[in-house]
Formats: C-alpha cells, sequence, structure tokens
C-alpha cells in the first residue's frame, strides 16, 4: 500500500480506540512509518495522547459517540486496544466500507466476550479447554460448579482484561465474592460470568502469533518464540522469552494458535494465552492486539511485538525471530495519587542489561501499572533476576 504523509490531506490515519502503555508503543510504531495516529480513550492525557499527532476523550461504549468520532476523522484503520468498545458501531462502520477494523469488526466482537470466543474455540474448532460454563446468576454459577466443574475453579466476568474481576475460588463459602467481583469488574456487565475448571498445568504461556502477507500478498501465519508469565490475582507481574518448551508442545501451541487465529481472520497480531503440561497444550484466550506479557519484546526481538502489529497492519514484511533472551518486571504503583513522580531511575538504569519504560499515567492507584522494566541475558532466568531488581528500584512517590 500507499502511506501519506501524516498532518496533510494525503495522510494514512489510524485511530487507536484505547491509548494505555500498548497504545503508545504501537502509536511510537505507526509514526516510523508516517501514520497519522489519533489516540482516543475515556480519560484525558492516556499515555498514547502524549504522543499522538491529536487525541479524543469519549465514551468508547457509547455507538453514536464512536461513530461520530469516526465521521470526523474518516480514519483508514481503526484499532481497538481495550473491550469496552461499542463493537455494533465497528461493524456497521466496517460495512459501509472505506476503513479497516483491525483486525476485523467480527474479531473484535468474538475476543472482546469470553462466551464467543471460547465457543468458537471448543465447540466449533474442537481446540481442548478447560472445561467451563456461562452463568446468568449465582444459583446457575453454584449449579455448574456442583454439577461438573468443581473446585478449585476460576470465576470470571465475560468482558475483562488484565485480570480485572477475576477469582480463584477453592471452597464453596468463596463462591458469593467470586460472583459479586466478577459482576461488578468487568469491563461491560453482559449479564453473565464464566466459570472455568482448573487445570493441572505446569507453566502458561503466550505465544504471539502474526497474520500478514507474504511475498506473494497471501496472508501467513508467523509465530515468536514463546513467552512464559507468571500471575498474580489474574494480572501478569513478569514475563520472560523464550519459555523452554518440548518440541512437541511447541508445535501442538502453534496448530492451535494457527487454527483460532485464522478463524479470527484479518491482519495483526494476536496474544495467544495456552496452558502447558509437558507436551499437552489448552487454550485459555487470545487478544487481536499487542499483548501486556509481551511487552518482553522490547528487548527480546528486533521486531516487537508493536513493530510487528504496525507492519502487519500497514501489509508489510515480518519477522519474528528472537534476538535475545529477556524479561520484563512490572512497575506497580503502592500508592493513590495524581501526578506523582519517580525515584531510582539511575540506579535501575545501572543494572545491566537493563531498560525502563514509565508510561506516563496521569494517576496513581495502589497495584496500577505504572511501568516496566526490561532486562536482557544470556538466559531467561538471568534476565529475570535483573528486571526484578531494577524494577524494585523505582520508587514512587506523592508530588
Amino acid at each position: 500500500m500507499n502511506i501519506g504523509t501524516a498532518l496533510t490531506k494525503s495522510a494514512t490515519k489510524a485511530l487507536l480506540l484505547g491509548s494505555g502503555e500498548l497504545g503508545k508503543e504501537l502509536a511510537i510504531a505507526l509514526q516510523r512509518y508516517g501514520v497519522e495516529v489519533i489516540a482516543v480513550d475515556r480519560y484525558q492525557n492516556a499515555p498514547a495522547q502524549h504522543v499522538a499527532h491529536r487525541s479524543h476523550v469519549i465514551d468508547m461504549t457509547d455507538g453514536e459517540a464512536v461513530k461520530n468520532l469516526l465521521a470526523l476523522e474518516q480514519p483508514d484503520f481503526i484499532i481497538p486496544e481495550i473491550e469496552a468498545i461499542a463493537t455494533a458501531a465497528l461493524a456497521e462502520i466496517e460495512a459501509k466500507g472505506g476503513c479497516t477494523v483491525v483486525p476485523t469488526a467480527r474479531a473484535i466482537t468474538l475476543t472482546m466476550n469470553r462466551e464467543g470466543i471460547r465457543d468458537l474455540a471448543a465447540q466449533q474448532l474442537n481446540i481442548p479447554t478447560s472445561a467451563y460454563a456461562f452463568a446468568e446468576s449465582f444459583g446457575e454459577l453454584r449449579a455448574a460448579v456442583d454439577k461438573g466443574i468443581g473446585y478449585p475453579c476460576f470465576v470470571k466476568p465475560t468482558m475483562s482484561s488484565s485480570g480485572k474481576g477475576q477469582s480463584k475460588v477453592e471452597f464453596p463459602d468463596q463462591l458469593q465474592a467470586a460472583w459479586d467481583y466478577a459482576k461488578a469488574s468487568g469491563r461491560v456487565d453482559t449479564g453473565k460470568v464464566i466459570v472455568e475448571a482448573a487445570i493441572n498445568f505446569d507453566f502458561e504461556i503466550t505465544l504471539l502469533t502474526v497474520r500478514a502477507l507474504n511475498n506473494q500478498g497471501e496472508a501467513q501465519t508467523y509465530f515468536c518464540d514463546p513467552i512464559g508469565h507468571r500471575q498474580e490475582h489474574g494480572d501478569y507481574r513478569e514475563s520472560w522469552q523464550p519459555q523452554t518448551m518440548t518440541p512437541a508442545a511447541i508445535k501442538a501451541s502453534q496448530v492451535i494458535a494457527e487454527k483460532i487465529t485464522s478463524a479470527i481472520g484479518g491482519l495483526g497480531l494476536f496474544g495467544v494465552e495456552l496452558f502447558i503440561k509437558g507436551d499437552d497444550v489448552w487454550f485459555s484466550e487470545v487478544s487481536p492486539r499487542p499483548h501486556d506479557t509481551g511487552m518482553v519484546t522490547m528487548v527480546t526481538q528486533k521486531q516487537n511485538e508493536f513493530d510487528l502489529h504496525a507492519r502487519a497492519i500497514l501489509g508489510l514484511p515480518v519477522d519474528t525471530r528472537l534476538h535475545e533472551s529477556g524479561a520484563s518486571a512490572v512497575i506497580l504503583s503502592g500508592i493513590d495519587g495524581n501526578s506523582v513522580v519517580y525515584g531510582g531511575l539511575a540506579q535501575a538504569l545501572a543494572v545491566p542489561g537493563s531498560e525502563i519504560r514509565l508510561f506516563g499515567k496521569p494517576q496513581a492507584f495502589v497495584n496500577r501499572r505504572m511501568g516496566v522494566a526490561l532486562a536482557t541475558a544470556a538466559t531467561a532466568d538471568e534476565a529475570r533476576i535483573k528486571a526484578a531488581i531494577a524494577a524494585n528500584l523505582i520508587v514512587i512517590k506523592p508530588e
């Protein structure tokens, strides 16, 4: 494709629906190819808005507000970053033609609701998953657990991200609290929650999977090296690349990732989450955009996940090869406050092979992800130690 000149009549325009830390890096990646970037979020001064050509603040679940903004900006690409979006409006815009929803409006609708994507994987594609059920009331939830899901289990909103609203339930007296938390904490209350049986897995991975055009102009699937990660309360705390796996598990993971992303369709990068035990692999979730655990690729790959997403969207060649072993560790706020200050940056960057990314979020609250420490080393295990040390050296203080 031809790319115009930003801020002129020929501009190629990309509109980001959601402008967090992942959107910020994607905006930078797109701008390297001359794309004009418009960053949209529900609050002012979101990270991607710091670097975009211009920005807007709207309720992205309001279909009319979304359509009015798209009519004003007339972007070539609409790139969702979060789940809380008026997907029906995107489908309507896509049907009219003239712009591309990344990867497609159908993909956004499917993946932003756990019911749609789980049924696609388990029922239509026969991909291995944990046992699961959907519940519209606490009574249905309790019956599903008692009649087959069992304990321990996980209760989640059908629409959420970064672990919000997820609970591990080990005993019956914890089920009500899990139901209440899932109903209150999802991006949007769909009226349902999902309950999943626990899988006895060794570890979980993110397999970054790219659908991009090859030299013949045909869609082809490419894979990054597997990324291992550790979560707390359903939210990622550290990740590393590569995660050691058996050849059989790697092959099975790639087969599953290709099946699910091909069924979803479109071009771009997908974060496919999988559970691994020996040679066995189970599908967990898929995001049709850069993944938080994939921030490690900013130091491990020559083309990181944001570069890969931008290239795939624009129809450019991609290279998913690993450059160096590395790890990431999140920098969490321990305080609530506006316009906080950061100390310890010099000390953190003195850790050999380390990098720090501070997101610039306008408001801090306890356990909010405010930045990430990155590190490279001869092995992923060594890099994990270095990244954790660097992250712990950053101090977030009141203004």
